[in-house]
């Protein structure tokens, strides 16, 4: 069995080489980060995260079509309570 055949979780399994194109401020700003031999970790953890935050907008929106959009009132008024701010009822959330 290879591992192509295998699935692994995100972080997890052997590395394996690509070749990926970014454009060169991306770049710059990444080795500005964490030097020539860290970029690889970088965009393996920047990759990690927004596999998460992919699955996180699948579980909202899969929420959303069973129980209806969040009440923007009650998101503000739970924001200001979980930041010590006071409520803008009237933002986005």
């Amino acid at each position: 069995m290879t591992d192509d055949e295998v699935d692994f979780p995100p972080g997890d399994g052997p590395t394996s080489g690509i070749s990926v194109t970014l454009t060169a401020g991306t770049l710059q700003a990444i080795r500005e980060r964490v030097g020539k031999r860290g970029v690889s970790a970088y965009l393996e953890k920047a990759a990690q995260r927004q596999i998460e935050r992919d699955n996180l907008d699948e579980l909202i929106a899969d929420f959303d079509k069973v129980h209806g959009p969040a009440d923007p009132e009650a998101v503000a008024a739970k924001r200001a309570r979980l930041t010590g701010g006071a409520s803008n009822a009237g933002s986005a959330a």
